[in-house]
């Protein structure tokens, strides 16, 4: 299981607010306006990621 970034739901029109909640720092963003990327082999899967993105963009898959 992994989690994505469901490119339909996130607006990317802002610095993505779930990266200041990953433990393991495994989302990234190139800029204010880029989809977030997820570092699929540090990602521990906990979830803080889909918690705390307020467009529901982030998914396990």
């Amino acid at each position: 299981m992994k989690i994505i970034v469901n490119q339909s739901k996130c607006p990317q029109n802002h610095k993505c607010p779930a990266m200041a909640v990953c433990p393991k720092g495994s989302i990234t963003q190139k800029d204010s306006f880029s989809l977030p990327v997820i570092n699929h082999e540090t990602c521990i899967v906990c979830g803080k990621c889909m918690k705390f993105c307020p467009m529901g963009a982030f998914e396990k898959v």
